[in-house]
């Protein structure tokens, strides 16, 4: 039976208004909201040409009702440039996600979430209680993806076309979710996923109850990443005797930070002075680094889902299966999952955790 509810999802999902879909169409407006509504069905052959213009397979409006994220219980990294409508599309993205996690869980048994309740600590002092709970020490945090995907966060790419959504964060069925937008610098994107942690780790009650996130949480979290990726005791010993644009270029790399990052946090720890601070915030402005990094990094990918989908190869089953068992395109499901369903990805850094496959007995090894 055709699900109206669907209708409107994938329109939304696409960021098209019904006035331009009823255009396309060549019906009025009204018609679009009759059918989001369960009054009357579009024809057949309307059907096909609705589920080609909104790009999803026929099938996709057969399905059961999705799960829906509001927009209280997410976490955005930042609402500044956001529309409604780019803010609808990006939930959107984050519950074909969900759809596709149960797939992969209900073939895979992954990492289980271990994240504490750090709400009553300064984003300093959680941060720096995080590291010492995951046994992390001063040390550089080698992969950002790899570490919370090992905590049992479930990570995805943010697959929507608009660079102006950096990131976010939700729980779904006690499982917390981290969405990154691959647009961005790898530096920027580490920042990131740091900052959706904070939320995670100190914001869960507001998230779960759908409190609006406030400025000041946002601040907040922004602290907690910079803590967490720059550990107070390790960059006040690998402070520069001169702090200037040069030696901060040799360090970002060691921390896996932006320039403009590091010299945040040494300003905020008062390891330089305002005057300072100033100085290099000018100087890397002029040299362009705000948007182009220097010494830039690898971009970070998902190392449970490059496992997931070796393994679904090797028995057989492709990216086509998947996508026709989920009702979705290749390009919906390329997008969310940074595009490993095309390629194989290895991993190669150290520490670890399972991800078991439910269909064989054969373990795959989770680099952290």
């Amino acid at each position: 039976m055709l699900n109206p509810s669907r209708i409107e999802f994938a329109r939304t999902r696409r960021r098209w208004t019904k006035v331009r879909l009823a255009e396309e169409l060549g019906v009025r407006s009204r018609t679009i909201q009759g059918y989001e509504a369960g009054e009357y069905e579009p024809e057949p052959e309307r059907l096909a040409e609705l589920a080609e213009l909104l790009r999803f397979p026929i099938s996709f409006f057969f399905g059961p009702d999705l799960p829906k994220i509001s927009e209280h219980t997410a976490s955005f990294r930042s609402m500044s440039k956001m529309s409604a409508a780019l803010r609808d599309s990006a939930l959107n993205a984050g519950s074909l996600a969900f759809v596709l996690n149960h797939w992969i869980e209900s073939r895979f048994s992954l990492p289980q979430a271990e994240l504490p309740d750090l709400s009553d600590l300064s984003p300093e002092d959680a941060a720096a209680t995080l590291r010492r709970m995951w046994g992390l020490g001063q040390a550089p945090i080698s992969n950002m993806i790899h570490l919370l995907e090992s905590k049992g966060i479930r990570v995805y790419s943010l697959a929507i076309e608009a660079r102006e959504v950096d990131a976010f964060s939700v729980w779904h069925e006690n499982t917390p979710f981290v969405f990154l937008n691959t647009f961005k610098s790898a530096e920027h994107s580490r920042f990131d996923a740091g900052h959706e942690l904070g939320h995670l780790v100190r914001d869960r009650y507001s998230m779960l109850h759908s409190r609006v996130h406030s400025p000041e949480k946002e601040r907040e979290a922004n602290a907690f990443a910079s803590a967490f990726l720059m550990p107070h005791d390790d960059v006040v010993a690998r402070r520069p005797l001169l702090v200037t644009v040069p030696q901060l270029i040799k360090l970002k790399s060691y921390w896996g930070v932006s320039l403009a990052a590091l010299a945040y946090r040494m300003n905020s720890l008062g390891l330089v002075t305002e005057w300072t601070y100033r100085t290099l915030c000018i100087e890397i402005a002029k040299k362009g680094y705000r948007t182009t990094e220097p010494n830039p990094m690898l971009q970070e990918t998902s190392q449970m889902l490059g496992k997931v989908f070796d393994r679904l190869r090797r028995e057989g089953i492709g990216r086509v299966e998947i996508a026709n068992e989920l009702s979705l395109t290749l390009d919906d499901l390329n997008a969310l999952t940074f595009m490993l369903t095309l390629s194989s990805v290895r991993g190669h850094e150290t520490g670890e955790a399972n991800v078991v496959s439910t269909s064989r007995s054969a373990k795959l090894r989770l680099v952290r």
